[in-house]
């Protein structure tokens, strides 16, 4: 049996604020596994937007300025993610690859030793379809900024892959909010998407998942990018302006910038086209006429819980090799701060991940 330590290396979220609530532990303990949880040895841990958000209180609606990482003036009463106070300390980080090293005594006891990820929806297992039930791993309970996180056996998958653990550990948020995105927008083939941060763990996602479905991909990014987002595989790119389309139209935009480019996006769509929102980095406030809307039979959509079952269908695509990692840069535990400012930089093209080995 796997000796299991009483303390472990842990980033801890004291507080909204700077960078400096965000407190590295070496002597934090070792979550104890419920009876219906496994106990996971953390061999690396995503970085992604919700991270970033949580800890400067983005999510308030008193918040109106685009994501930046720094501190903001928001209320603690809704500066969570599903708009309700978050509990201090926490321990964050969503997109886990690690080893199962102990089972609770009512858990899948065949995921012992297993290399796994984990959902990071947390389900009402009495009402798993509900999502106004939902949690998000990192924000409602601890997550895999750590050396150790347990978790209910039920969000664990095991994973049968040849990807290393950094790689894996770009999936988990990213992807599966790219996959919420296109099944809420109905996408498939015959379908065009305009993809706005394209370069962005969630961008790259969509593209690689909307060209499995068959859709053609239009890459939004910037000229210094341009070049990687090539590399990902898009079927045309274009700069930030959506009006460099011309006169061309789309069916689909799937977007995670929103701000002053929305009117354009919304431009761009052709008679009953569908736009599809996960995110709001260039602001949350936006201008929309609605005669736009209702002359061309539009329908606009919001993403954020994705059904039970969407993750299972990521693992699956990861095993059957059909998607490939973007994995941008890796970083040790300890320099977590350091992973975070060259995430909100935003100079990479992808994921970043911290690792524990």
């Amino acid at each position: 049996m796997t000796s299991i330590p009483e303390t472990m290396s842990a980033f801890v979220l004291t507080g909204h604020g700077d960078m400096d609530v965000l407190v590295h532990h070496t002597d934090w303990p070792v979550p104890k596994c419920g009876t219906h949880d496994v106990l996971i040895k953390v061999h690396a841990c995503g970085l992604n937007n919700t991270d970033v958000n949580t800890r400067t209180g983005w999510y308030s609606k008193s918040v109106e300025d685009g994501t930046t990482g720094s501190a903001t003036d928001a209320s603690e009463d809704d500066a969570a993610w599903g708009g309700t106070p978050l509990h201090f300390p926490r321990i964050q980080g969503a997109d886990v690859c690690g080893t199962v090293v102990q089972v609770g005594k009512n858990a899948d006891q065949s995921l012992l030793d297993k290399r796994v990820l984990v959902d990071c929806w947390l389900r009402d297992w009495n009402d798993p379809h509900n999502k106004n039930k939902t949690g998000y791993f990192g924000s409602e309970c601890d997550g895999g900024f750590a050396d150790y996180v347990a978790v209910d056996y039920r969000n664990v998958h095991a994973v049968n892959s040849e990807l290393s653990h950094a790689e894996l550990a770009t999936f988990a948020t990213s992807w599966m909010t790219a996959e919420g995105m296109l099944n809420r927008a109905d996408v498939g083939e015959g379908d065009s998407v305009l993809i706005t941060g394209a370069s962005g763990g969630v961008g790259s996602a969509l593209i690689a998942l909307a060209k499995r479905r068959g859709a053609k991909t239009i890459a939004m990014t910037s000229p210094a990018k341009r070049k990687q987002v090539e590399a990902l595989g898009p079927d045309q790119i274009i700069g930030r302006d959506p009006k460099a389309l011309g006169e061309q139209k789309v069916t689909v935009v799937a977007d995670v910038v929103a701000g002053q480019i929305f009117p354009s996006l919304i431009d761009s769509l052709e008679r009953g086209g569908r736009y599809v929102a996960s995110g709001a980095i260039a602001g949350p406030k936006v201008d929309l006429d609605i005669r736009t809307l209702y002359l061309h039979d539009l329908t606009l959509l919001g993403s954020t819980v994705v059904p039970l079952g969407t993750f299972a269908d990521i693992v699956k695509y990861i095993e059957d090799q059909e998607i490939t990692p973007a994995l941008a840069a890796t970083y040790p535990l300890s320099d977590l701060h350091k992973a975070q400012q060259a995430f909100i930089d935003k100079k990479h093209v992808g994921n970043i991940a911290v690792t524990m080995d």
